[in-house]
């Protein structure tokens, strides 16, 4: 037993050595330089082999294990762009099926089989190491979205101009504040005076008035006359909220936003009690010419300078031209090196109609922009906001 002791700790001490060779082969490395130095080499030479038979045989190993190690990279790279393309489930798979089970059937297959290619290429990409190709970014809706020539660049001159003289142009230097009123449709119910009260929760300096049966026009002459700088009327259809027309004072624009799916505070599984701080606003993802003028009319109905101590932020994010709303305070926890999120409601989404020029005219006003379903929305990768 004692001589197979000595050959198993013999080949751990060689295949030691290749591996500190291989490192060394790495950069532009002579024979001969491995000829200068045999102690580092061999570290234990027996009397049955010269040291210097010994040194041959280990440049021999290394230049099997370099070439080794080509082959397998490519032999890597392919299975890799093999697991890309593999064969997936059909629906003949699963003629043995009642029709009624065959789709689900098929579904879950098809999210297996691609959970399996997806750890797959994991593993490949951790044997390839730095060789590991880049992973390509995800195609969606949003990352294939059709070209638009409205989109906005940081740095656009003529945007900036446009900005610097439109109608928010005194909100944003600061020489108005804020003073939103807040109103309804005639003999509207409880559940939009619900919402209505939900707003005025939201929106610091607001304040709600019943409508009763004046009109959309007197009500903005009154409203200019009491200096308010915006105006929300909330529409109902079967007693509840459908629609919110939001009209910027005194000089316009008018837009009208579907209302969809609403959900009060009280309806949330856990929900907190919103302060009278002035909230942080976030803005996102509002990339064209029209998102930016709605964007800068959701805006002007904030005051400046939040109250950082209430830690509340309103979010207006527009996914795929649906503006999702949401209220939430945040806390610090673990000494501040996490943060974790309270709803504090509601939630809904808006869905933007059309955009009039001006303050409200049904009649004679003239519609910078204007959803026509049929004709505008011929493509899922279609946006507009």
């Amino acid at each position: 037993m004692a001589p197979k002791t000595k050959k198993s700790k013999k080949s751990k001490k060689e295949e030691s050595m290749i591996d500190f060779v291989e490192e060394e082969v790495t950069g532009d490395v002579d024979e001969g330089d491995f000829e200068e130095e045999p102690e580092d080499v061999v570290e234990s030479s027996d009397e049955d082999e010269p040291p210097k038979k010994k040194k041959k045989v280990i440049k021999k190993e290394v230049k099997q294990e370099l070439e080794l190690t080509d082959e397998k990279l490519q032999e890597l790279l392919e299975k890799y762009e093999a697991s890309k393309s593999a064969a997936t489930k059909t629906k003949d798979d699963f003629k043995h099926l009642p029709k009624s089970q065959r789709g689900k059937a098929l579904k879950k297959a098809l999210r297996k089989d691609k959970r399996a290619r997806q750890e797959e290429r994991s593993k490949i990409r951790d044997e390839l190491g730095e060789s590991a190709p880049q992973k390509e970014v995800p195609k969606t809706i949003e990352s294939m979205r059709e070209y638009d020539a409205t989109m906005v660049d940081e740095q656009d001159d003529e945007v900036e101009h446009d900005e610097a003289n439109d109608e928010f142009a005194p909100y944003f230097n600061r020489e108005t504040t804020p003073k939103v009123m807040i109103t309804m449709t005639p003999k509207a119910k409880i559940t939009t005076f619900k919402f209505c009260f939900e707003l005025q929760k939201c929106i610091p300096n607001s304040e709600i008035f019943t409508r009763k049966n004046v009109l959309l026009k007197t009500i903005i002459e009154q409203a200019k006359e009491r200096e308010f700088t915006d105006l929300l009327v909330v529409h109902e259809d079967r007693k509840k909220p459908n629609g919110i027309i939001f009209c910027h004072l005194p000089e316009g624009p008018t837009a009208y936003f579907k209302i969809n799916s609403l959900t009060f505070t009280q309806d949330l599984k856990k929900f907190g009690e919103s302060t009278a701080h002035f909230p942080e606003v976030i803005l996102n993802n509002f990339n064209t010419r029209l998102g930016h003028n709605i964007a800068r009319m959701l805006a002007c109905l904030f005051p400046h300078d939040p109250k950082f101590t209430g830690r509340r932020v309103v979010t207006f994010h527009n996914q795929r031209d649906y503006i999702f709303f949401r209220h939430h305070r945040y806390e610090f926890k673990k000494e501040g090196t996490k943060a974790a999120l309270l709803e504090l409601g509601p939630r809904f989404t808006l869905r933007l109609k059309w955009l009039q020029k001006g303050t409200f005219d049904a009649k004679w006003g003239e519609f910078e922009w204007v959803l026509k379903r049929h004709e505008m929305e011929t493509s899922r990768r279609r946006f507009f906001l």
